[in-house]
């Protein structure tokens, strides 16, 4: 069947990203998933993910096999904190997955030297930040491989599920591919047991035609946030940090509070729209109980999960509806 829609797609999103190639998938779970199994992570191997994600992060690792291990973030960028990922590297280590949560970068040049330190691979979780710099490259060309989600609500979405992993290892995309195929590499020959992950024509097309407005929509997000961050001064709020070099695309605009949900009944009360991202964390969660943690294991992740709220952001908020949730936290007392 021809795959004329995927295959343009695949070809204008590489060329986004700034990597040699692009497989297009099911959605963005399958594509972490999908670059682990390429990558020969398997039963027995641990795989080292920041304990404040969404939970298809750690689902990617237990899909293969593998045991997550989690790492606290900074929590002033909500992401992994570097510095304290060598402490969980053991024999088992096979590979660290960054997080560029809420569509912030992580730091990836001190995650990159330890990844070459202890010859672990690198698969990005890109999944909220298309488009997304640190230092100039484009996010998701770091690591051996990294996975998108193109879910309706993303910064760059699909009608429906969709998503893709790239790479600038040929070899390790066609694996990929392949692996997407019922591990097929040509009709009714299977060289690998698969999966069936594929992105579909009409998702494509789609998705094909939202591309290159991609960028003037990450810029509207950051001239919002930008307002927000000079605009709201409250002494209940702490604003997120953005490091050095960096160019986020604020998928998600994350407050924190230590009185969340009374800011949060409060703007609701106004009329503004929140969420929390996100009010578990993932070693709190019944589906990871097997691993034996308990609530105070991992402060950090603990604390983000008790006090982020996020704030209305989307391409297309009028200018006055900036304004009006930037007074309304401003006159929340």
């Amino acid at each position: 069947m021809p795959r004329l829609e995927d295959e343009a797609f695949e070809k204008s999103f590489a060329q986004f990203c700034e990597v040699k190639g692009c497989v297009g998938v099911g959605n963005g779970l399958d594509a972490l998933m999908l670059s682990l199994k390429a990558l020969g992570i398997k039963a027995g191997d641990e795989v080292i993910v920041p304990s404040n994600t969404y939970i298809a992060t750690a689902l990617a690792v237990t899909y293969v096999g593998a045991k997550p291990v989690f790492v606290e973030p900074d929590i002033r960028t909500f992401n992994i904190n570097p510095e304290k990922i060598e402490d969980a590297i053991t024999e088992k280590t096979k590979a660290i997955m960054p997080v560029h949560l809420y569509g912030q970068p992580c730091e990836m040049d001190p995650i990159m030297e330890i990844a070459k330190k202890y010859h672990l691979y690198v698969v990005e979780d890109c999944a909220q930040a298309h488009g997304a710099t640190y230092k100039g490259k484009k996010i998701g060309s770091f690591g051996d491989a990294a996975g998108f989600s193109f879910y309706p609500g993303k910064n760059l979405g699909a009608l429906g599920d969709a998503g893709a992993a790239i790479s600038n290892d040929m070899e390790l995309l066609a694996k990929i591919r392949a692996l997407g195929n019922y591990g097929s590499d040509y009709k009714y020959h299977h060289i690998y047991q698969g999966n069936n992950s594929r992105l579909d024509e009409m998702q494509a097309a789609f998705l094909a035609a939202k591309l290159p407005h991609l960028e003037k929509m990450n810029c509207e997000r950051r001239r919002i946030a930008s307002r927000y961050l000079n605009g709201i001064n409250n002494p209940n709020v702490v604003l997120p940090y953005v490091i050095d070099d960096v160019s986020p695309v604020w998928h998600i605009f994350a407050i924190r509070s230590n009185r969340r949900d009374e800011l949060e009944k409060y703007l609701n009360e106004n009329e503004i729209g929140t969420n929390k991202h996100y009010p578990i964390p993932m070693h709190l969660q019944e589906c990871y109980k097997d691993l034996g943690f308990k609530k105070g294991d991992f402060p950090i992740a603990e604390e983000i999960s008790n006090t982020e709220l996020s704030l209305p952001m989307y391409y297309g908020m009028k200018d006055e509806e900036v304004d009006y949730v930037i007074d309304k936290i401003n006159q929340f007392k």
